[in-house]
């Protein structure tokens, strides 16, 4: 076997890389062909729009194209780059602008993973004859051989927990898994900066891309009322006690947990706790408000052994991560008359509709990925519970 688990010799191993122009990608196309393998490198047009196309720190775009050529042409592997701004206009951005104007907390990388990179790029990986498509994501994968399917694999959490991205995996499907080689698993990023600058690589000291590529300097409001010039509509700022205690100019400027910003003054902490996108109003209450212990999933990806109904029916104790930025912590995945659920253990605080809830089977390096889902709806504390449900019944003014 090879370093990537064919029963072949590197040089008769062909593999597409990923390559977005940026340092991980281009040591993932680096170590690939320092061991032999049949190398090339694919770099996919996403968007461009003004700013962003020279901006440190975007991705798939302008500068980051001309990054990725030349690492190729250092690495003497062929590069190619597909136009995909339709498709991810069509598939990424516009769904993400529907999501966001709806109260909801949108995760677009997720969309571009399901989407263009691991459903057409992959698609067109295999028309070019690669035996398997490479990226430079932090994520571990594992051969995880089934009855009738040997070539079968798993996905794992990395080395670097700061860097770990099997968040934004969790909706990879079975088949992709299978196809699909993560190199950077086992290193972290500072090795992998180390490894840039062994070989040379221009973008070796290359900022990282920010979370949301296509969004210039992080103002979501910007791209959203450029795309949905309705979603900018005033309504009000109403406590979870049912007080009026001021307006605003579009749910569009607040997220869930927001506390700064929110343009009332009570003299007591206040946060936002709900978006009424329905009824245009800014639902603000105390941080106790926040406080979550079950989340009910839609759209779940299940990557476990067995099936997700087994899984659900007996109380599957595992670890969920509600956030990217935050450790795995006790759960346990269950089901109702009304779906699927999570609940977490130790509570959080502050999740939105439209986020994910990824499964894993502990919290440390190389925790096996169960995959998860889309967060529908949360449960709050009972007493707030009901305090919203009132809430919401009432017609909001016009």
């Amino acid at each position: 076997m090879n370093s990537l688990d064919f029963d072949k010799s590197p040089a008769e191993t062909r593999v597409v890389v990923a390559m977005s122009g940026g340092v991980d990608s281009s040591v993932v196309a680096g170590l690939l062909k320092r061991e032999g393998y049949d190398v090339l490198g694919i770099t996919l047009q996403l968007y461009d729009h003004g700013a962003a196309v020279h901006r440190a720190g975007s991705c798939c775009a302008g500068q980051d194209i001309d990054d990725a050529r030349r690492v190729c042409e250092a690495l003497g592997i062929p590069h190619y780059v597909l136009n995909y701004e339709q498709r991810f206009r069509e598939s990424v951005i516009n769904p993400f602008a529907e999501s966001y104007v709806a109260g909801e907390t949108p995760i677009p990388c997720v969309a571009c993973n399901q989407t263009v990179k691991f459903a057409d790029l992959l698609a067109t990986a295999q028309e070019l004859g690669a035996d398997a498509l490479a990226t430079g994501h932090y994520i571990a994968s594992k051969p995880n051989p089934q009855p009738g399917f040997p070539a079968r694999r798993a996905l794992y959490r990395p080395v670097d927990s700061d860097r770990d991205q099997s968040y934004f995996l969790f909706a990879t499907t079975q088949e992709q898994i299978d196809y699909l080689r993560f190199p950077l698993g086992a290193y972290s990023k500072a090795e992998t900066r180390r490894m840039a600058e062994e070989m040379g690589l221009v973008v070796a000291a290359k900022p990282d891309s920010q979370d949301i590529c296509f969004v210039p300097q992080g103002k979501y409001t910007d791209i959203i009322s450029k795309l949905k010039p309705d979603s900018a509509l005033a309504g009000e700022i109403v406590h979870l006690d049912g007080r009026v205690l001021g307006r605003h100019e579009g749910i569009l400027h607040y997220t869930i947990g927001q506390r700064r910003g929110i343009g009332v003054a009570t003299g007591e902490p206040l946060y936002v706790v709900y978006l009424d996108a329905r009824g245009r109003r800014v639902v603000v209450g105390p941080k106790e408000a926040l406080e979550t212990h079950r989340v009910y999933l839609r759209d779940v990806n299940w990557l476990g052994d067995g099936t997700l109904d087994e899984a659900a029916e007996r109380g599957f104790e595992c670890f969920a991560k509600v956030r990217s930025t935050r450790a795995p912590a006790e759960a346990v995945l269950g089901r109702d008359e009304t779906g699927l659920y999570v609940d977490l253990k130790a509570g959080e605080a502050g999740i939105a509709p439209g986020q994910a809830c990824a499964l894993y089977s502990g919290e440390g390096a190389y925790a096996r990925v169960f995959g998860g889902g889309f967060i529908a709806r949360s449960e709050r504390a009972p007493e707030a519970e009901a305090a919203l449900r009132e809430l919401l019944a009432r017609p909001a003014a016009a």
